[in-house]
C-alpha cells in the first residue's frame, strides 16, 4: 500500500536515454512490470516499440505511464475513466497546438501587411 501514497511529484528523473526497458521504466514510474503489460493491452496510446520478445519504451511513453499512474493512483479514476481522461487530454492538447499554428500564422501575415504597405 505504501506505493498508493507515493506521489506523482515523488518519482525520480528520467534519463536523458532514447529507449528504456521495462525494468528500467518499472523502477521510474514505480508500477510493477506485469502492471505495465496489463495498461499495453487496456490503453491504445502506449505501444513501446518491440524487438523480438523485448519491449522498448521511448521518452513519451514513460510520460504516459506516469500520466496513467496518476490518473489511477492519484486521481482514483477507473480504466475506463483513464481511458477517457486521457483522449479528452490529447483532444484539447490537438487544439491547444491548432491554435499556436494560427496565431503563429496570423502574426506572420500581419509581418507581411506592414512590408506591402
Amino acid at each position: 500500500m505504501q506505493d498508493l501514497e507515493l506521489r506523482t511529484s515523488d518519482l525520480p528523473a528520467i534519463p536523458g536515454k532514447r529507449y528504456f526497458t521495462i525494468g528500467e521504466v518499472s523502477e521510474l514510474c514505480f508500477v510493477k512490470s506485469h502492471v505495465l503489460r496489463y495498461w499495453e493491452q487496456e490503453f491504445a496510446q502506449l505501444s513501446p516499440v518491440r524487438r523480438g520478445n523485448r519491449r522498448y519504451y521511448r521518452h513519451e511513453d514513460v510520460h504516459l505511464v506516469r500520466q496513467i499512474r496518476s490518473l489511477l493512483y492519484d486521481q482514483r479514476f477507473t480504466i475506463d475513466g483513464a481511458r477517457t481522461q486521457l483522449k479528452h487530454n490529447a483532444i484539447k492538447q490537438k487544439k491547444s497546438d491548432y491554435r499556436i499554428v494560427i496565431e503563429q500564422t496570423i502574426s506572420e501575415l500581419e509581418s507581411v501587411v506592414d512590408i506591402l504597405t
